[in-house]
């Protein structure tokens, strides 16, 4: 007892979020009404939607390298909500919820997916009145990772700049990625890779183009000005040993290995790492005129139990601290967030492969985050985001890069990185600049949605369940909805035709032919199409 007593605090603290982490609270069994079918806020998981019995999920640490949200919502008008981890199961009749670290909140409003997502909405992630930079949406957004991978230079993306114009695309955002900067944590241009960057960055700006910059959470372990400089303040994350079994006594940084190699990672529970990380975005924003941020790496699973934090707190709510640095940014980025939905944050959906497969993804996914309150989300990138497909120029499928593209074009965002004048035929070419134009039509209706959305939390895109409950449309994976009547039905595998669920009412599609509702039309759709749908009542 005297030694417990001689114990740290936050120590203590520790030893009870890890043991309740390994035994949770008691379990919790919520019933379903009969017939009840089960969404959730787990974005890697839209395709998985609505859950079969045995779907089992554990939000502590568990992000999937995308956003997750701490909610789950019914088809009859069910809600689950908390503000901390927890898990659950869903079974024949019921969802059993176990680990929970705080207390889980539910009930039933309505009698439909959208009754429930407009309480959840209201009551736990409301709008913040705010939505990131237009630009993000009212043109395409273009990123240089495909194109320049880990060799990001002055020239090429100056030269990748110049040739989007040349190629008859229109100016937006584009997004320096890794390996601008001299190391990670050294947040200055290399100076041999970017000899003028002020130059480069007036010569982006009058061109058009606002400029976004990677940057993520880590420092080199070897950057000892740095290193000296945040250790003074213990501004990392620090190695727990037995010796040394508190934050107080912790004298080393934790190593954490990610995807570039072992560094140490900032603690923003502490706040001389915050101001630290916001003097070095600040910094680039005055002295380049940087717009915004690609904020990546933001992991739950780079946080370890043996690493201490200044203030014992969950992989959770770390993901959390990390995505509030863009909410001072109207030009931001997120590909992993934690229960930040409502907010004027820009998320991207995890780097999807160049396959049919995950063309098929795109819109369960999408309409996941939309359903999860992350409305203002962009579908990867065009063709995926995995640059070795690109490299062999006999491996690819130019197919899968237009449909995808197609895809993008009536989402809210869209994005491009590989270049398509670089890859594409002069017909594939064609039809996704006739993808982008369509983007151009229909822009002023997802900026207009965009605006609702910000004020009200109403989603931009959502699936087919959402706005017709009880047709039939719980599975039905290949179609979605911008707004409440442009039904958006893109091809999502090699072909040239598809069927197309009209849910009942009367519509119209772009070339002016009615259909009459409550039936499914096969119709053809050549490489230059998309299908469109509008409600006329």
């Amino acid at each position: 007892m005297k030694k417990l007593k001689n114990m740290k605090l936050p120590f203590l603290f520790l030893l009870l979020l890890c043991c309740t982490v390994a035994f949770g609270q008691s379990p919790q069994s919520i019933d379903l009404l009969p017939g009840e079918k089960v969404w959730s806020g787990i974005i890697k998981d839209g395709q998985k939607m609505p859950y079969n019995p045995g779907y089992k999920y554990d939000f502590y640490a568990n992000n999937q390298e995308n956003q997750i949200q701490p909610l789950l919502l019914g088809n009859k008008g069910l809600w689950v909500w908390s503000e901390e981890p927890f898990a659950f199961e869903i079974q024949d009749n019921k969802i059993l919820i176990t680990k929970a670290l705080g207390e889980v909140k539910s009930g039933h409003a309505g009698s439909s997916l959208a009754n429930a997502r407009t309480y959840a909405s209201q009551h736990f992630f409301p709008a913040s009145g705010k939505m990131p930079d237009e630009l993000l949406f009212s043109k395409p957004q273009y990123n240089t990772w495909i194109e320049l991978t880990y060799h990001q230079n002055q020239a090429d993306v100056l030269k990748y700049a110049h040739a989007i114009v040349d190629n008859g695309f229109s100016p937006g955002v584009i997004m320096i990625d890794d390996t601008w900067q001299e190391d990670y944590g050294k947040w200055n241009f290399h100076p041999g890779r970017f000899p003028n960057p002020r130059q480069m960055m007036d010569q982006l700006h009058q061109m058009g183009f606002k400029v976004m910059l990677w940057v993520c959470p880590f420092v080199s372990a070897d950057q000892a000005m740095i290193v000296q400089k945040l250790m003074k303040d213990k501004a990392f994350l620090m190695q727990q040993k037995a010796d040394k079994p508190t934050w107080e006594k912790a004298t080393d940084p934790a190593m954490i290995n990610w995807w570039n190699g072992y560094s140490a990672l900032l603690d923003f529970t502490n706040p001389k790492a915050v101001n630290w990380f916001n003097e070095q975005l600040d910094g680039l924003a005055k002295d380049y005129g940087v717009d915004g941020f690609k904020l990546d790496a933001g992991d739950m699973n780079f946080y370890p139990a043996d690493a201490l934090p200044m203030i014992p707190s969950s992989p959770n709510r770390q993901c959390e601290l990390w995505a509030q640095f863009g909410l001072r940014f109207p030009l931001n980025e997120y590909r992993a967030c934690w229960k930040m939905a409502g907010q004027p944050l820009a998320q991207r959906l995890h780097d999807k492969n160049h396959s049919w497969e995950d063309v098929q993804k795109l819109i369960p996914h999408m309409t996941t985050e939309a359903l999860s309150g992350y409305t203002f989300s962009c579908p990867d990138m065009i063709g995926g985001g995995n640059w070795t497909s690109f490299t062999d120029m006999k491996s690819f499928d130019q197919d899968i890069v237009v449909r995808s593209a197609q895809i993008h074009a009536l989402m809210p965002m869209m994005q491009f990185s590989v270049a398509p004048w670089r890859i594409l035929d002069a017909t594939h070419l064609e039809s996704i600049k006739k993808a982008v134009s369509t983007r151009e039509k229909y822009t002023p209706v997802i900026l207009d949605l965009a605006h609702q959305s910000a004020k009200t939390g109403n989603p931009i895109i959502c699936s087919m369940e959402y706005y017709f409950p009880n047709q039939g449309f719980e599975k039905v994976m290949d179609q979605f909805m911008l707004g409440d009547h442009l039904l958006i039905a893109p091809v999502v595998q090699k072909a040239a035709s598809r069927e197309v669920m009209l849910p009942k009412g009367k519509w119209t599609d772009d070339l002016g032919k009615a259909y009459k509702g409550g039936k499914t039309y096969t119709i053809e759709v050549p490489m230059d199409l998309i299908p469109i749908f509008t409600l006329i009542n």
